[in-house]
């Protein structure tokens, strides 16, 4: 099958390609730091392709968009958050290849409309805790780290989980979004073979899809960086944690 046919092959039409342009347009921005889109990226793709096919539409993209993330951002990785959070990471990675490969799509969708919803709550517990404690806390750093591996694994929607930990930490802005990309790199390399030869995802089919899609992501790193370089380090907190909650809105309403 030629590289034409191959996209063909998806069905799409004029008003779903653009829908899915938009969408790495906006994963672009993500990895660039306006963070909180991830229930829209997940939801959209969810739609185009269906719940545990869009996870591996999806896992090329990311690490792609994390190599920018990382490149740009690697003077402000904070290493000693990466080593806390990445082993429980591993773990939840693991746990959710045991568990997605067999669950059905409702039980997916219920489970990430849950897990969202919970992040919420408990980003606006810590909110107004003291971030020393918060930091050093073991089982707080623990529970973050097993979680978002979970749910990165089961539907790439791990990002709520992590923008609870670093909002709880207080992190700036640039160390906020280069600890946080160093990490989903690294765990995302880690969930390709997953994706390859445990659920069948990722195909070459998917990965011809995912040629056409890279340079849409590029131009939307370079609009999210140039919106980041425009907010203060306390309005970016603040736009984190409302666009969080409305995503954690979102995904309760569509379950």
């Amino acid at each position: 099958m030629g590289y034409i046919e191959t996209l063909n092959s998806f069905n799409l039409n004029l008003t779903e390609w653009l829908l899915l342009g938009f969408t790495m347009v906006l994963l672009g921005m993500g990895k660039a730091g306006i963070k909180g889109l991830s229930v829209i990226i997940v939801i959209t793709l969810a739609l185009l392709f269906g719940e545990k096919p869009s996870t591996g539409v999806l896992i090329s993209m990311l690490v792609f968009a994390d190599i920018l993330a990382v490149f740009y951002y690697r003077r402000h990785v904070k290493w000693e958050y990466v080593f806390k959070l990445l082993p429980w990471m591993v773990v939840g990675v693991l746990i959710g290849v045991l568990v997605g490969n067999d669950i059905s799509a409702v039980v997916f969708k219920r489970i990430m409309a849950v897990i969202i919803v919970v992040t919420v709550l408990i980003m606006l517990f810590f909110e107004k805790k003291n971030n020393l404690v918060v930091s050093s806390n073991k089982v707080f750093s623990s529970s973050m780290g097993f979680l978002a591996g979970f749910t990165t694994m089961i539907g790439n929607l791990a990002g709520p989980i992590a923008n609870i930990y670093f909002l709880a930490i207080r992190f700036p802005k640039k160390e906020f979004i280069g600890t946080g990309a160093m990490l989903f790199f690294i765990v995302n390399v880690f969930k390709v073979p997953f994706h390859i030869f445990v659920w069948n995802t990722v195909t070459l089919k998917i990965l011809v899809l995912n040629s056409v899609l890279f340079p849409i992501i590029l131009v939307g790193f370079c609009i999210g960086i140039y919106i980041v370089k425009k907010i203060s380090n306390t309005n970016y907190r603040k736009f984190v944690l409302a666009v969080t909650a409305i995503g954690g809105i979102i995904m309760l309403l569509r379950a």
